[in-house]
């Protein structure tokens, strides 16, 4: 199947125009995402219909029925109006951030659906506003694709030149404007190119969707690092993955009739949820490995722990026990002490004398003795520095007692003056190692 060159030349600029925008959408949305504003984005491509619909408006009838600068601008300037509306309801009544965005996102958007049926008689061209509301990139003019390049090459420019000021607002706010950094101005031109972008994406995305362009690439960033500046990067690339290959999908299934917005939104989705799913540290995978390996952890080591309980009264710690006295010690059935034992001895925690006697390996003993120095100073410290009841502090020791690394429990003994004994008089262990 031979394309035509027209058909090629429309793809090729349909490809790098939702491209650009998911760029875009990347580097604003990182910080979207950091100041925890997800609403206001939604909010703002809502609250912009009118500003499309006026644009339209006085694009017609100034002669040229789709000026991209006309559109953009007038949207731009309903958006920030938007965002002064929700700022004043905020100022001057009772009503908190979420109900004062809540009134202009609807409110606005309604005003906007109101005059796109009002003024249908104004505008040359109302089909064009349609893409503004779903997205449709098919529509996309030589005129339109360069008004996307000279705003996110400027937008781009923007954000790199005030990356520094523009994260430590994001933090913190006050502290910045300690620094000297004129955190109001800085905050609008934020909310100002964040309107800019959400306005140049409308044609990609739709109003409808987005605000979903802007808030999935980040966020899927967001759980593959927590640094800001591989966060953008990582944002900027999963804006521009989603764009292309949304437009790409949309325009190759074409007997699907899939909207460009749906279809970039639903990549996005994808690339979301499977690195919900992946990631390497916040991944829901890692987080469940995790898991089991700490219950895993928690299990052998309160295992050995009981074995030195029983072992420590006769002076030395390498005696044997049987198997009888393991399973009463952990109130457990024969079948599950077992199943316990055969694990430790699997990791060479403990080994048989006998078919019924076992005792504690160096590896094991050294477990043990850990788990029960953490244990006992834990409880030291809760009686000797926050005050507790000796008799109140076990069970928080059983919790602490398995979390608590090397150098904390270094600071512990530092802070305790190297303590031999807990509150109950029980001498605190040294394993052999340390």
């Amino acid at each position: 199947m031979i394309i035509d060159t027209l058909a090629l030349t429309l793809i090729h600029k349909a490809l790098l125009a939702s491209a650009l925008l998911g760029l875009m959408c990347g580097v604003l949305g990182t910080f979207v995402v950091v100041r925890r504003i997800s609403l206001v984005g939604d909010a703002i491509s809502h609250a912009v219909l009118p500003g499309v619909v006026l644009g339209f408006v006085i694009s017609s009838q100034l002669g040229d029925p789709r000026n991209p600068w006309i559109i953009f601008g007038s949207a731009t300037i309903v958006g920030l109006i938007s965002m002064i509306v929700v700022r004043q309801i905020i100022a001057t009544t009772r009503l908190k951030a979420d109900a004062a965005l809540g009134i202009v996102l609807s409110g606005f958007f309604g005003i906007g659906l109101f005059m796109k049926r009002s003024m249908l008689d104004l505008m040359d061209s109302a089909g064009g506003l349609d893409s503004f509301l779903f997205g449709n990139m098919a529509t996309i003019s030589e005129t339109d694709l360069q008004a996307v390049v000279i705003v996110g090459v400027v937008l781009t420019t923007l954000v790199l030149l005030l990356m520094r000021p523009f994260i430590l607002v994001s933090f913190d706010s006050l502290f910045a404007e300690t620094l000297g950094y004129p955190v109001k101005l800085l905050n609008l031109v934020f909310y100002t190119l964040l309107t800019i972008t959400i306005v140049v994406s409308l044609q990609a995305v739709g109003v409808v969707l987005v605000s979903a362009m802007l808030i999935i690439p980040a966020a899927t960033a967001y759980l593959l690092t927590d640094r800001k500046i591989h966060m953008m990067l990582l944002s900027m690339f999963f804006g521009a993955g989603a764009g292309v290959s949304g437009s790409f999908i949309s325009a190759s299934v074409s007997s699907a009739n899939i909207a460009n917005g749906a279809a970039m939104t639903l990549v996005a989705a994808s690339f979301f949820f499977i690195t919900c799913l992946l990631a390497p540290r916040h991944g829901i995978v890692a987080k469940w490995l995790k898991s089991k390996r700490q219950r895993h952890k928690v299990t052998t080591e309160n295992a050995l722990k009981a074995i030195y309980k029983l072992v420590e009264p006769t002076g030395d710690p390498r005696s044997a026990i049987t198997i009888n006295d393991y399973q009463t010690e952990r109130r457990l059935e024969t079948a599950e002490a077992k199943l316990q034992l055969k694990a430790l001895k699997q990791q060479q925690h403990i080994e048989y004398l006998d078919k019924q006697q076992l005792t504690l390996t160096p590896d094991g003993l050294k477990v043990a003795q850990t788990v029960v120095r953490n244990h006992r100073l834990w409880e030291l410290y809760l009686t000797s520095q926050a005050n507790y009841q000796a008799d109140h502090v076990h069970d928080d020791a059983e919790l602490i007692e398995h979390l608590l690394d090397e150098e904390t429990v270094r600071q512990l003994e530092a802070e305790l003056n190297f303590p031999t004994t807990d509150p109950h008089g029980m001498p605190i262990p040294r394993p052999e190692a340390s």
